[in-house]
């Protein structure tokens, strides 16, 4: 047996740990691994150990990987009851899990090029945005006319009525314009808007100057800020079960994190299909019935709902789902603008 230079540990000639010093937290050890902190008692000190160690994290991590998604994708209530009852040790826990499909789906789009960015529309566009010129036309010359006949009115009534159709057709015509406008990438319009906070104004002018530059940064803030979509989904699922006893904080968060796994994995499936050509449109029907179906199946495994209670809870929450991300575009909007 020979004694390890950094601390008490003894180890033999095979590399197998004996009784001496944890090295993490100095406790006696008593095995192979220490029962205080649970660090081996062997410890490698060669170039290979860091090899070992990846491997180690990465096939670790990748078994409970291969235990989790399966239940998430099919069996997701169970797998959310089983996880907050305590058997935490065969799954990847939902907050590491959600943080890693992130990453996974945000590295993938940068990948394939998939970023937001303003375009001219292609031949519909333009279509669309020769008919708002003409609209725009007629609306310029409907106001030339009723001006001369106002000019030549006398009465009162009359001159308040040709004043109020001016004022229509003034009205109508900006709004056109404004849409044009949008359509076509410039963002000019925003410069009009004052809401007498210097920052905010300050970041709409720079939105109108580089519009492309403002939505890279959104981008990059639903990277960053992607975890904000739980406490914001929170108090929604929170009113479906108000005051309960059984069911807790901890219980919805588990449930609103592994949902949200689901979703972006979703998106990660639906963004590779995009890839083979298939419409957009029916993507996004797909989704819009996966979703629910999944969240009745999570919601039956996990409160133990009957079929008609967790159908009317799964509508009040997709309701409630789709305010949480309107509400998660406009605090992105809003850091993107004033950050």
């Amino acid at each position: 047996m020979a004694l390890g230079a950094a601390a008490g540990t003894r180890v033999d000639g095979n590399g197998v740990a004996g009784h001496g010093i944890c090295l993490n937290c100095g406790t006696a050890l008593l095995g192979a691994h220490c029962h205080r902190c649970g660090q081996s008692a062997h410890v490698h000190r060669s170039i290979g150990a860091i090899g070992h160690d990846l491997l180690h994290g990465v096939f670790h991590f990748e078994g409970k990987m291969w235990r989790t998604l399966p239940m998430l994708m099919f069996r997701p209530g169970e797998l959310t009851r089983r996880y907050i009852d305590g058997e935490r040790a065969r799954f990847v826990s939902p907050l590491a899990l959600f943080l890693f499909i992130i990453f996974v789906l945000f590295a993938m789009l940068s990948v394939i090029g998939a970023h937001l960015e303003l375009g001219t529309g292609g031949e519909g566009g333009q279509a669309a945005r020769a008919e708002m010129a003409a609209k725009i036309a007629q609306d310029n010359e409907a106001i030339a006319r009723l001006s001369e006949t106002r000019a030549r009115a006398t009465a009162p009534a009359e001159i308040a009525r040709l004043d109020a159709q001016i004022a229509e057709k003034r009205s109508e015509a900006n709004a056109v314009a404004t849409a044009q406008q949008a359509s076509s990438g410039d963002l000019g319009w925003l410069r009009k808007i004052d809401t007498g906070w210097k920052r905010l104004d300050k970041g709409l002018d720079k939105a109108a100057e580089n519009p492309n530059l403002i939505l890279y940064k959104l981008q990059s803030n639903a990277y960053k800020f992607a975890w904000a979509l739980i406490p914001l989904s929170l108090p929604f699922l929170w009113l479906l079960f108000p005051f309960s006893r059984r069911f807790g904080m901890y219980d919805h968060a588990v449930f609103v994190t592994y949902s949200l796994c689901f979703v972006s994995l979703l998106l990660i499936a639906m963004s590779l299909v995009g890839l083979a050509g298939v419409a957009s449109g029916t993507l996004f029907l797909l989704a819009c019935v996966l979703v629910p179906i999944h969240m009745y199946k999570q919601l039956r495994g996990t409160y133990a709902s009957r079929r008609l209670g967790a159908a009317v809870r799964m509508m009040l929450l997709f309701v409630g789902a789709s305010i949480a991300v309107t509400v998660f575009g406009l605090l992105l909007v809003g850091l993107g603008l004033v950050g």
